[in-house]
């Protein structure tokens, strides 16, 4: 038997040393890769101008919902844009095999854990100092203002000026990137469309910890694709919205209607108008006790014997809620265009009331709720929100259904009901929206109360929003959610439906490792977006 050469013997065991060596530190980089993940010392060693917290991060895993708790590694209080895209292009370069994940937290108003990051970095916009509000008083008036602010500060920064910002959410307490990374709807949607069709540019840091500007005639896809994005391409750090002048005060009023198809077809009526309200909004009231009593600490009945014979009780009515901005040396000019709006509508007469408060009262007045509910230790309890957009031509079906066998015999909290024109919003968004021109938003704001069993417990809410959802889908409503939620990729293809595929170029574009957003439950990170 014949032995190989002992300098070829010497050869072979180099070459294994070798090999074994390099399989070794792979395996120790892998290793390495992984602590890397799901260790804070990486975070630690970044240089930023804010702070990061490892410990205080309990409250990051609450939001208005009240129903999940993702408890993140990190806290980033940001002190410039700088210390955002620093922490993403971080995370970004450690690549796939990293578990970190961020989140932009606002004012904490999600729903469904959507601004929470689990075992990853969420970052507190209402930190952001970077950029100082800035109001442009011009032939086309703007404010620049950063991602972190609210926007209650907004108007009052631009009333300072006489200007405010042309459309609205009901609740102000929030801040500007929450809102353009939804929609942002109100009252005057109908008019100048939601808060997304009033934004003239944008700086994003996108999910490769890129900063850019963007506009319709600059990063256009990216501009388009974050607004109504639900966060998935970029975090805005800054917004330029669309101003116009602001009135002294507001006509508000308030009447009911018995018949639902009445009430929908004046408010129809009211959104096509040329000359009409600049806000319009409606809601459902089920079996209320007292109701116009309840109205009189903040409007006057146009009858006051009529009023208090009405009765509510028992009841499902449709409110109609109107207001018309005014200064007030045109006063009269003002009850008399308000006296013709009104009459050329069918409500029950003597449920006609009507309040004068200024513009900023008027604005901010789900901020007032807000404050009697949290002294009743009643604002931080579970918030199982469904929010609805439906075509105009079901929406008698969806009425009939909803109000007529699923909501019976009360409701727990406000819900909403207006009509909104398609034409004001801009198709190019990454918002989704049912296929006629008109369609309805229905908002069902409940609030449930912790560790009950009865109507008002949250499990009994979340069955009668399955129930509502169930109808939607079997009656082939053509329903789009407003404020989306879903568990698996399968729904969200689903409810972009022809959509999807730019939806996921686009993550590809500016987020391909699906750092961004996790709580929205679209992508998951190192999980094909096909």
């Amino acid at each position: 038997m014949r032995y190989p050469p002992v300098k070829i013997l010497k050869q072979n065991n180099m070459l294994f040393a070798r090999s074994f060596m390099i399989l070794f530190l792979s395996c120790m980089a892998i290793r390495t890769n992984h602590c890397f993940s799901s260790s804070p010392s990486s975070l630690r060693a970044l240089s930023v101008d804010g702070d990061f917290s490892f410990d205080e991060v309990h409250h990051a895993a609450k939001d208005f919902g009240n129903r999940f708790q993702l408890l993140p590694l990190a806290l980033l209080y940001p002190k410039s844009v700088s210390d955002i895209a620093t922490t993403i292009r971080h995370i970004w370069q450690m690549g796939p095999n990293s578990k970190l994940t961020v989140a932009a937290r606002g004012h904490s108003h999600s729903l469904q854990g959507q601004a929470q990051a689990h075992q990853g970095v969420v970052i507190n916009m209402e930190s952001l100092q970077a950029h100082k509000m800035h109001v442009y008083n011009g032939n086309y008036p703007y404010v620049d203002a950063s991602g972190g602010e609210l926007w209650i500060d907004i108007l009052r920064e631009c009333l300072k000026y006489g200007l405010a910002p042309k459309s609205w959410t009901d609740y102000l307490h929030l801040t500007v990137g929450g809102t353009l990374s939804n929609a942002g709807v109100s009252g005057q949607a109908f008019r100048h469309g939601p808060q997304i069709s009033n934004v003239y540019q944008m700086e994003i840091v996108t999910g490769k910890g890129e900063v850019l500007n963007c506009s319709e005639k600059q990063n256009s896809d990216l501009f388009h694709g974050v607004l109504g994005g639900l966060g998935q391409f970029g975090i805005i750090t800054r917004a330029r919205i669309s101003l116009e002048p602001a009135p002294d005060m507001v006509k508000w009023i308030r009447v009911l209607y018995l018949d639902f198809t009445t009430f929908a077809t004046d408010q129809e009526r009211l959104i096509r108008a040329e000359n009409t309200f600049d806000y319009i909004e409606g809601f459902v009231i089920i079996n209320r006790t007292s109701l116009l009593n309840n109205w009189r600490s903040s409007f006057d009945p146009q009858d006051p014997v009529q009023a208090s014979q009405f009765q509510s009780d028992g009841r499902t009515l449709f409110c109609l809620e109107m207001a018309k901005y005014f200064n007030r040396d045109r006063i009269d000019a003002l009850n008399e265009e308000v006296g013709n709006l009104l009459s050329r509508l069918r409500y029950m007469t003597s449920t006609l009331f009507l309040t004068e408060v200024s513009y900023m009262e008027f604005l901010d007045r789900v901020h007032v709720s807000e404050v009697k509910l949290r002294s009743k230790g009643l604002w931080e309890v579970p918030h199982p929100w469904l929010n609805l957009l439906i075509p105009k031509s079901k929406i008698n079906d969806f009425a009939d259904e909803v109000f007529g066998n699923i909501l019976t015999d009360t409701s727990n909290g406000p819900i909403l009901i207006y009509p909104v024109n398609k034409s004001k919003w801009d198709n190019r968004t990454s918002a989704v929206l049912p296929e006629e021109d008109i369609f309805y938003l229905v908002a069902f704001l409940n609030s449930a109360m912790p560790s009950s069993m009865g109507t008002d417990g949250l499990e009994h809410i979340l069955t009668q929003n399955k129930r509502i959802l169930d109808f939607c889908e079997t009656a082939r409503l053509g329903m789009k959610q407003y404020l989306p939620h879903y568990n698996t990729q399968e729904e969200w293809k689903a409810h972009f439906g022809p959509r999807w595929e730019v939806f996921a170029q686009r993550k590809s574009a500016y987020d391909p490792l699906a750092i961004l957003a996790p709580g929205q439950r679209i992508f998951q990170k190192g999980v094909s977006f096909s």
